[in-house]
Order: structure tokens, then C-alpha cells, then sequence
């Protein structure tokens, strides 16, 4: 008998838990997951992490950064959609690692996974509450200051925390509650508020690309990549490229660490593959044409804000819209905040549409508590409890937390559960060539491994703290499996019922 803790979770399991009353209604056609894809990865990045990437870290170089981690997506993307047509389940990579690398792999990811969508969410909500007071204060009205910030902020330059004087965020709270009562009516009420909010923001997008590119100098370009093409160290220590005043790295990859988080929509599609009308063929689908639409409008879009105005003097809480009022134009910038206000609330949704998926998964797996995390409602037939419990923990790291935390916390989080997912591909390959594939990755290995290595390269150019968050967050989901999921486990539970039978 193999050691419990790799125990590998049946492919015939997971067939027979889709056959289940407990489970989701499928709903979703492959439009309305490329829409959800769409949704949950055009907002937070081009309407708030562009400025922070190319503020902080790589200059005009943002474009390539855009790129590279567009490029390391697709590898992923590719991985992910093979999982997605296999095993069409709740869970995403929770659900592949537990038939593929076992149990204890199974408990990280989607331990992991809690930190992506719920820390991913608390950023969004950040980045709402930002556009929501600049669309406030461009008709002079403003949020008090104690009640529009979180409690203290991240200085770059000496790597040092600092009050800011305010007490919470007060608009990141109210928008958390209004998502989380829209996701608890249903997955067909919020995929077509989704859909609605997709076609609004690709408007915006679109605007911004083409009345933008009026006001390009190409000055503002050079120099292209400030700080160099790459920013890559290890635990602080830097391997290639500059590093800041704090120790982080800086240059192109380093600006691809932070926007990565960016990229996210396309693992929510595999998170509702259990709501999908035709799994095997839609989803994958919606992953792959998801990121293709988004990582070409982040690349055109990261071009025009930084021909626009100069790196420096780009505004990281609202970095669009704050270039089209230094150029004169306040209309426009009202324009864009509502369209960012309506791209990232659906960004907002769908990462928080997905996270209870994630707890559903684990909770019938018995890693946590069934009767909460798996409590279907009788009506509306979404995990509504454990939806709850996502709302309220969104609304106050978003209120209390600033945005440059809550982004490397996301990254990190998001990079690990994408090498994972990886070498899940290998190991099944390797492990079940006779399983049934409807979409398979092409190029395998060099795709699943060229997805390790990009993945892993871009977690070392994030900043060291980072590290050691993600260590801290994984050792806190160590106490609570081996406290309470090893010994609640269905697998062994039937395990030692079979042991008791041979007995």
C-alpha cells in the first residue's frame, strides 16, 4: 500500500460525482465561458496593474511584460483546457492535482487556490473603489479620506510600511456585498450580468485604443526598459537585472511578476466546467480564446497609456483614466472610470464566483467541512454559505489591505498553481495514456515543461517578502489538513473501511 498522503483521487470518482444530485446546473454555452474569461481578466489589469508595472517596475517596457506573461499563460492555458476536457468538474486545479499527484499535492493547490480568487478579489475590489472615488471626484464629490483608503500603504523606494491616516475603504466593502448577494441568486443571473458588463468595458477598451493613439509621443517611450529586460533574484538576492532601493528586482520580467495576476480569468473558466453544457468541447474553448482577445488588448492598451504620458508620472490606482485627464480631457477620463468601474466589478465577479467552486470541491473530498462548504441552496442551487464566508473575507482584506500587498500576494499564489497544473499534464501522460482527452495539449513535453519553466521564472522576480508569505500561508494550510482533512477525507475513509473488511 503507496503512502496515504499521494493517494490519487479515481478518474471514476470524479465521473461518478458529476452524475450526483449535489451538483451544479449546467448552464453555460461556450460564448458565455469566453465571456466569463473575458470578464474576469479584462479590468484589473489594463485599468490597474498597467500603472503599477510600468510605475514601479518596467517603464514603457510594460508592453513586453504584457507579453511575457501573456506567453507564459498560454503554456498554462494549453495544460489547463487538456484537465478541463478530461475531468469537467467543480474544483479547477484542485480537482487535477488530486487525480493526478495525490492528496497532500491536491490540499496545496487548493489551499493556493483560496489565497488566488479570494486575496485576487480583495485586490479588485481595491482597484473598484479607486476608480469609483476618481469617477466621484471628477464631479466634486468626494469620499472622506479616512473612509476611501486602507490603514497604511508599501513605500517602494525604502521597502518600509507607513500609516496613511484612514481607517477602511469603505466603497471596497459595498461593492463585495452587493457581488456576493448577486452570486448567492445564481450562476445564470450572474453569467448574464457578466456578459452585459463584458460588452460595456470592451467598448471602453477600444476607446482608449483608438482616441489614445492620437495622443502618442513617442518620447515618452525612451528610454523603453529603464530598468533592463529582465529582474530576475532569488529570496532577495538578485540573479540578473537591477534591483530597488528595497531589494526587489526590477526590469521587464519583474513588471511581468506583478501584472501576471492580470491573466487569472482563463483558470476561472475550468472552475465552472461542472455548469458547462458541452465540457469536453466549451471549455476549452472559453480558456483559450479568453486569453488570446485579452493579452492583445493588454499589449496595444499598455502602448498607448505609456505613449501617452511618461512612466513617472503614471497614477497606479487609476492609471487610464488619470492619463486622459493630463491630457486635457475630462470627459473622457469620466468615460473610461465608468467603463473601468464596469470591468473590474465583473473581474470582481467572476473571481468570486469561482472561489466557492473551489471550497465546493474540496469540501466533497471531506478536506473541509462538508456542511458548510459543500451546503448546496435548495432553490438557487449555488454553494451559498461558503459564498458567504467569501464575501465577508473579500470586504475586509480589500478594505483594510493596499493594493501593491494584495497583487504579489495574488501573483505567487496564481504562478504556483499554474506550475503545478503543468506537471500534472506530464505525470497523467505518463500515469493514464488510455484516458479519454477530448482537447489535448499540443507539444507535449515542451509545452508543459516550457509552462514550468516561465511559471517559476516569474516567481523569482518577485520580491522576497513574497516568499515568505506564500511559506507562511502554506504552513497555516498544513495545521489545518493535517488537523482536520487527513483524518475527514473520503479517500481515507474508504480506505480504512476496506482495511476493517480485510480485518
Amino acid at each position: 500500500m503507496g503512502n496515504p498522503l499521494f493517494e490519487r483521487k479515481p478518474l471514476k470518482m470524479l465521473y461518478e460525482e458529476m452524475k450526483g444530485e449535489n451538483r451544479l446546473r449546467r448552464v453555460l454555452g461556450p460564448v458565455t465561458l469566453t465571456s466569463l474569461g473575458v470578464g474576469a481578466v479584462i479590468g484589473t489589469g489594463i485599468f490597474v496593474l498597467t500603472g503599477v508595472a510600468a510605475h514601479d517596475k518596467a517603464g514603457p517596457g510594460v508592453i513586453l511584460s504584457f507579453a511575457a506573461a501573456g506567453i507564459a499563460c498560454i503554456f498554462a492555458a494549453l495544460c489547463y483546457a487538456e484537465f478541463a476536457s478530461m475531468v469537467p468538474v467543480a474544483g479547477s486545479a484542485y480537482t487535477y492535482a488530486y487525480a493526478t499527484l495525490g492528496e497532500l499535492f491536491a490540499w496545496i493547490i487548493g489551499w493556493d487556490l483560496v489565497l488566488e480568487y479570494a486575496v485576487g478579489s480583495s485586490t479588485v475590489a481595491h482597484g473598484w473603489s479607486a476608480h469609483f472615488q476618481d469617477l466621484l471626484g471628477s464631479f466634486g464629490i468626494h469620499i472622506p479620506y479616512a473612509f476611501g483608503n486602507a490603514p497604511f500603504d508599501f513605500d517602494i523606494g525604502s521597502g518600509r510600511f507607513f500609516p496613511t491616516g484612514a481607517y477602511f475603504d469603505v466603497a471596497a466593502i459595498a461593492i463585495t456585498c452587493i457581488i456576493t448577494a448577486i452570486l448567492i441568486k445564481g450562476i445564470r443571473e450572474s453569467a448574464g450580468f457578466n456578459a452585459g458588463m463584458v460588452m460595456v468595458k470592451l467598448a471602453i477598451v477600444l476607446f482608449v485604443i483608438i482616441v489614445g493613439a492620437f495622443y502618442i509621443d513617442p518620447k515618452n517611450w525612451q528610454p523603453f526598459a529603464p530598468y533592463g529586460y529582465t529582474g530576475i533574484s532569488f529570496f532577495g538576492k538578485s540573479l540578473f537585472g537591477q534591483t530597488g532601493a528595497n531589494g526587489a528586482p526590477l526590469g521587464v520580467l519583474a513588471g511581468a511578476a506583478v501584472i501576471f495576476f492580470a491573466y487569472i480569468g482563463f483558470d476561472s473558466v475550468s472552475t465552472h466546467a461542472e455548469e458547462a453544457r458541452n465540457p469536453q468541447k466549451d471549455v476549452p474553448i472559453g480558456i483559450i480564446a479568453s486569453l488570446i482577445i485579452c493579452t492583445v488588448l493588454y499589449i496595444l492598451v499598455s502602448g498607448v497609456l505609456t505613449g501617452m504620458i511618461p512612466a513617472d508620472q503614471i497614477n497606479i490606482n487609476a492609471p487610464v483614466s488619470d492619463a486622459f485627464r493630463q491630457k486635457g480631457l475630462p470627459w473622457a477620463q469620466r468615460l473610461i472610470d465608468v467603463g473601468a468601474i464596469t470591468g473590474i466589478t465583473s473581474v470582481l465577479l467572476v473571481m468570486m464566483l469561482s472561489q466557492p467552486r473551489v471550497l465546493l470541491a474540496m469540501a466533497r473530498d471531506g478536506l473541509v467541512p462538508t456542511s458548510f462548504f459543500g451546503a448546496i441552496h435548495e432553490k438557487f442551487r449555488t454553494p451559498y454559505k461558503s459564498t458567504m464566508l467569501t464575501g465577508a473575507f473579500v470586504s475586509l482584506m480589500a478594505a483594510f489591505l493596499p493594493l501593491r500587498i494584495l497583487a504579489e500576494l495574488t501573483n505567487i499564489g496564481t504562478l504556483l498553481a499554474f506550475t503545478i497544473v503543468c506537471a500534472a499534464v506530464l505525470i497523467m501522460r505518463k500515469k493514464h495514456p488510455e484516458a479519454a482527452r477530448p482537447f489535448r495539449a499540443p507539444f507535449v513535453p515542451f509545452v508543459p515543461i516550457a509552462g514550468i519553466v516561465s511559471c517559476l521564472i516569474l516567481m523569482f522576480s518577485l520580491p522576497e517578502e513574497n516568499w515568505w508569505r506564500l511559506i507562511i500561508w502554506l504552513l497555516l494550510g498544513f495545521v489545518i489538513y493535517f488537523s482536520y482533512g487527513r483524518r475527514h477525507s473520503v479517500l481515507a475513509k474508504l480506505r480504512r473501511a476496506e482495511a476493517a473488511k480485510q480485518a
